[in-house]
């Protein structure tokens, strides 16, 4: 089993909070306008939104330089969702050179304010060596505080690492609770990680696996549904 690339999609989960009507009818004018004046005002928020326009081309014409450019007014700010987009663009070459330590200083600032997604990033960085040295118990590590906000992908990545026992010891039974929620969260490519382990595994084992996948879907999805 190989675990998933890194994702190269830009978090929208806070975008657009200023001129949000306009936005959802499609009138980027509009908001693109208001965006504009609280960004140059320095609202956080604002440049943000506005760099994810123009990585978009929603209501301007795209230009990665320029979201990069708004995007790094707000990660200078702390705003987490920017620091992790910001480092995305330098993983992907995107408006500036690709950079890989430059994309893991800011996916990592984004993580260490407890950004999921970039938490399951850096956690894919450390898994490939990319940016830093190849660390499977620092992949683990960011994976699973991921995994404990509800984030499928690192769930079914935390999953493979128990399963081929990388970063942590070989544990069929905690893999296969990791998979079942990555799987009953969408993520289909999980049920055949799951089906992989349960063939190594006693009916009593199963058990115990799904008892512990019903515990983890208490904690670490419904309270994030």
């Amino acid at each position: 089993m190989t675990r998933e690339n890194r994702t190269t999609c830009r978090v929208s989960r806070q975008s657009h909070y200023f001129s949000r009507c306009p936005y959802e009818r499609g009138d980027y004018a509009t908001a693109l306008a208001g965006l504009q004046n609280y960004a140059e005002q320095g609202t956080a928020l604002a440049q943000f939104n506005l760099g994810f326009m123009y990585a978009n081309g929603e209501g301007v014409p795209k230009d990665d330089a320029e979201a990069v450019r708004w995007y790094r007014l707000a990660a200078e700010q702390g705003y987490a969702a920017a620091q992790f987009n910001l480092g995305l663009m330098y993983a992907n070459g995107e408006g500036v050179p690709e950079d890989d330590a430059e994309a893991v200083r800011w996916v990592r600032l984004a993580a260490e304010q407890g950004y999921a997604a970039a938490q399951f990033n850096l956690g894919l960085m450390y898994a490939n060596g990319e940016g830093v040295p190849e660390d499977d118990a620092e992949a683990v590590r960011w994976y699973r505080l991921a995994a404990e906000q509800g984030y499928a992908a690192a769930q079914f990545n935390l999953g493979l690492m128990y399963a081929n026992g990388e970063g942590v010891p070989e544990d069929d039974v905690t893999a296969y609770a990791w998979l079942n929620i990555a799987a009953a969260q969408g993520q289909s490519i999980a049920n055949e990680g799951k089906e992989h382990v349960a063939k190594y595994m006693t009916q009593s084992q199963v058990a115990k696996a799904q008892k512990l996948s019903r515990e983890y879907w208490t904690r670490y999805v419904i309270p994030f549904q």
